[in-house]
C-alpha cells in the first residue's frame, strides 16, 4: 500500500470538487477550494478521524468496501476508481460484473432530484447511494454495516425492513425481492455475487427458499409502492426505475402525485428530513 500516493491523490481529489457538485450547499466562504474533510468522510460514510489518518499518510489499508464509498465521494470516473485501487495494493473491481462504482453523471442526476427520494441500486439490491429525501423515508444505509445495506438480504434477515411497509403488502415485495434475484443469478451465471446471496438466503430464510424454488422471474419494473414513515404515516409513492446496464445499477426514484396527501406528506418528510428517524447503529469501519 503506497500511503504517500494514497494520501496526494485523496488530497487533490478533494480539492477539485465543489459543494455543488455532490449536492451540498455552498454555505459560508471557504478558506480554501475545494469539499472539507468532514464533508468527504460524509459522503464515503465514514468517520472523519478515519479519513483524516488517510489523507496523513497514517491510516490502515481501507476494505474494498471503504474503497469504492470513497470513490463515490470524490466523483471518480473508472479509470480513477481503478487507480485508487491500485494505489492500497487491491485489483480494481471487474467491469463485467455489478460494481459497486457509481459513475459521477448518475450521482449527479441523483443530486439534483432533492424534492423526490431517490438512490442508486444495484441489480442485486446492493444500495449504493441515496439522497437526502430517500434517507429520509428509507433510512441511512450508509450508517448501517457494508452487509445490512443490501434490500434483499434484509428483507428476508431484519425484521426492522418490513416495517416500512404495511403488513398487507409484504407478500408482494417478498415475490418481487425473489424473482428479480433469480433473474439477475440467471443473465449473470459467471458473477459470484447473486448466486452467493441467493445460496446464503436459501439457507436462512424458510420463506426466500420457498420462494425461490416456486421459479417466478421477473426484473425491477415502475410500479407504485406504498411506505409507512414513523413520522408523516402511510405514504403511497410512484416508483420510477432508471437503468445504467453497463454497470448493472438502477437509479430508483419515488414520486407523489401533486394534489394527493401523500404529495404534501413527501414535502413534510422535507422539512423534517432524518431528525426524527429511529436512530441506525453507529458504522463500522475496518
Amino acid at each position: 500500500m503506497n500511503r504517500a500516493e494514497l494520501a496526494d491523490f485523496l488530497r487533490r481529489g478533494r480539492a477539485r470538487l465543489e459543494p455543488s457538485d455532490v449536492g451540498l450547499a455552498p454555505g459560508a466562504r471557504r478558506r480554501t477550494p475545494g469539499l472539507r474533510r468532514e464533508e468527504v468522510a460524509s459522503l464515503a460514510g465514514m468517520s472523519v478521524d478515519y479519513y483524516t489518518r488517510l489523507e496523513q499518510s497514517r491510516g490502515p489499508r481501507p476494505s474494498r468496501q471503504m474503497l469504492a464509498a470513497l470513490a463515490r465521494a470524490l466523483r471518480l470516473t473508472d479509470d480513477e476508481r481503478d487507480h485508487l485501487f491500485h494505489l492500497t495494493g487491491e485489483e480494481p473491481p471487474r467491469r463485467d460484473t455489478s460494481s459497486a462504482h457509481v459513475r459521477p453523471g448518475l450521482l449527479l442526476v441523483l443530486d439534483r432530484l432533492y424534492d423526490s427520494p431517490a438512490q442508486v441500486v444495484t441489480d442485486c439490491g446492493e444500495v449504493l447511494a441515496q439522497n437526502a429525501l430517500a434517507k429520509a423515508l428509507v433510512g441511512d444505509a450508509s450508517a448501517r454495516p457494508p452487509r445490512e445495506r443490501n434490500l434483499t438480504r434484509r428483507f428476508f434477515l431484519d425484521p426492522t425492513a418490513r416495517a416500512l411497509f404495511p403488513p398487507e403488502d409484504l407478500p408482494r415485495h417478498a415475490h418481487d425481492h425473489v424473482a428479480a434475484l433469480r433473474a439477475v443469478a440467471a443473465a449473470r451465471p459467471d458473477d459470484p455475487v447473486p448466486a452467493a446471496l441467493a445460496a446464503e438466503l436459501r439457507a436462512a430464510s424458510e420463506e426466500f427458499a420457498r420462494l425461490w424454488d416456486e421459479h417466478e422471474v421477473s426484473l425491477r419494473r415502475p410500479a407504485t409502492k406504498r411506505f409507512l414513515h414513523p413520522v408523516v404515516g402511510l405514504l403511497e409513492l410512484d416508483c420510477g426505475v432508471l437503468l445504467s446496464h453497463e454497470a448493472h445499477h438502477h437509479l430508483v426514484i419515488h414520486t407523489a402525485r401533486p394534489g394527493t396527501a401523500s404529495h404534501e406528506k413527501l414535502q413534510l418528510l422535507r422539512v423534517v428530513g432524518l431528525q426524527d428517524m429511529t436512530p441506525h447503529p453507529t458504522p463500522t469501519h475496518p
